[in-house]
């Protein structure tokens, strides 16, 4: 059964995916994994863990809530760890109920030995494959849908193939990043869309470090070397890196998720070839060539939305101001059950800076809005503080439909603009006028080819058939 807290859950606003690292070769490899994943808090806050190997046992460990958390100084964890070989990662549950047992990597014993799984983004085919394999025998504890790589790993079949990972990895269906750590090695895998960012970098001679962004390889001083390529399986180990493809390359368009760039992406990571503040700010000036508006200041709803408020404000020329302040410690996924707690979180974690917005006609610039409940919180709070009029400016286009590749946005029908004319939702978000980017005015930012990335938010238009309702919490009723 879903208990109630993870129904919620469900229909909470715009969540991150997972967050991945790894670092071969290197004596401090594991307290250089606790700093990349620290880095990489913001895809995950619900669980972490920490996998390791000297090359012959792998240990590992793994808990609920943040990394400093499930690592706390003194316990002595990060120590009885220490090993040269070590992947990592912070979770976000896109598949599977915020439970212990889901945390990552998962460790597992197989004829070939020892592994330990970490996974980023979503598997459509999950549940048919967990089907299959339940009904020949095979018994799963978890609930998330990385286990069934493991499953598909161990059997007998596969095992017996000349290159079994590049064989499974064709089994699956959907968004992946994957970090594999055998007792000698370790593989990164990228699905044949490169829908999740997954790169590489080097410390030193021989030492290599792969990652979901390059904001984690700043914060061990790693060297970016290069990202994963679509349908590549990249092997780190004692003769260096080495790389294979488990598809043929080019023979699938990429659909890179441009929401990565919008939203999850740190700002100075750099991203399917260009750096995300630069991104964003271009997404603003573009923004404030389609939807100019009559006004005195344009402040942003930081974090997402501080680049492209930036940008919005150099093409417009108004100022730039900050008109709302955020809290540090009230992480992304804090979420209360109660419209009037809620209400209270919103102002506890933005609060409102009056001199700012007193008397003044604001834009407001958001990356996106998703369930706009939170949203509209915040347009109360600067009414409240004064504000005249308020202009509300999206850096992307309205989302109609939900994702299945790692974003979990809530159901179609809990989409603010599912069903809603832009007159409808200026009413609902209580504002003066609403502004979205269009489609191809954001398109026309990217640096790579247009048909690279997936729009399917926007357009419902998915580069991977997705069959069956998908519903993250399928694997539960099992």
């Amino acid at each position: 059964m879903i208990s109630e807290t993870d129904r919620f859950r469900v229909v909470s606003e715009k969540k991150e995916s997972c967050g991945l690292f790894g670092v071969f070769g290197d004596a401090e490899a594991v307290q250089k994994t606790y700093f990349g994943l620290h880095s990489l808090q913001h895809r995950g806050q619900e669980s972490a863990g920490i996998a390791s190997s000297n090359t012959d046992l792998i240990r590992c460990h793994t808990g609920l809530g943040i990394i400093r958390r499930v690592f706390r100084s003194g316990s002595g964890l990060l120590e009885k760890l220490a090993n040269p070989i070590a992947i990592g990662h912070v979770r976000y549950s896109t598949t599977g109920a915020s439970k212990a047992v889901n945390s990552q990597p998962l460790l597992a014993e197989y004829s070939r030995g020892q592994v330990a799984v970490a996974h980023n983004g979503n598997l459509v085919n999950a549940s048919l494959l967990r089907d299959e394999y339940e009904a020949h025998g095979s018994i799963f504890k978890s609930t998330s849908d990385t286990e069934i790589i493991i499953h598909l790993l161990a059997k007998p079949t596969h095992v017996s193939n000349p290159d079994p990972l590049a064989h499974i990895l064709n089994h699956l269906q959907g968004a992946y990043c994957l970090l594999f750590l055998f007792a000698d090695r370790i593989e990164a895998a990228q699905d044949p869309y490169g829908i999740r960012p997954l790169c590489l970098g080097q410390i030193e001679k021989g030492s290599f470090v792969v990652a979901s962004e390059t904001c984690a390889l700043d914060a061990v001083e790693a060297k970016f070397v290069r990202e994963v390529e679509p349908g590549e399986i990249v092997r780190l180990d004692k003769d260096g890196l080495s790389s294979r493809f488990f598809v043929k390359p080019g023979s699938v368009t990429p659909a890179h998720c441009i929401f990565e760039h919008i939203y999850f992406a740190k700002q100075n990571s750099w991203i399917f070839g260009e750096n995300v503040h630069e991104f964003r700010k271009k997404l603003g000036r573009q923004l404030a060539i389609e939807k100019p508006a009559d006004a005195d200041v344009v402040i942003p709803v930081p974090d997402s939305g501080t680049s492209a408020a930036i940008g919005y404000a150099e093409q417009s020329k108004l100022p730039f101001d900050m008109g709302l302040v955020r809290s540090h410690y009230i992480g992304r996924t804090f979420i209360s059950p109660d419209q009037k707690l809620r209400e209270l979180e919103v102002k506890l974690k933005l609060a409102v800076v009056k001199e700012a917005v007193c008397d003044k006609r604001v834009v407001v610039v958001d990356d996106s809005i998703v369930r706009g409940t939170t949203t509209r919180g915040k347009i109360r709070t600067l009414r409240q503080a004064g504000a005249k009029q308020i202009h509300m400016r999206v850096s992307c286009p309205p989302i109609r439909f939900p994702c299945f590749y790692g974003v979990d946005f809530p159901t179609k029908e809990e989409l603010l603009a599912n069903n809603r004319t832009l007159e409808q939702i200026k009413d609902f978000l209580e504002v003066d006028s609403i502004g979205y980017q269009s489609l191809e005015g954001l398109l026309s930012c990217v640096s790579l080819p247009k048909d690279h990335y997936c729009t399917a938010c926007w357009t419902g238009k998915y580069p991977i058939p997705v069959d069956t309702v998908f519903n993250k919490f399928a694997m539960e009723h099992h």
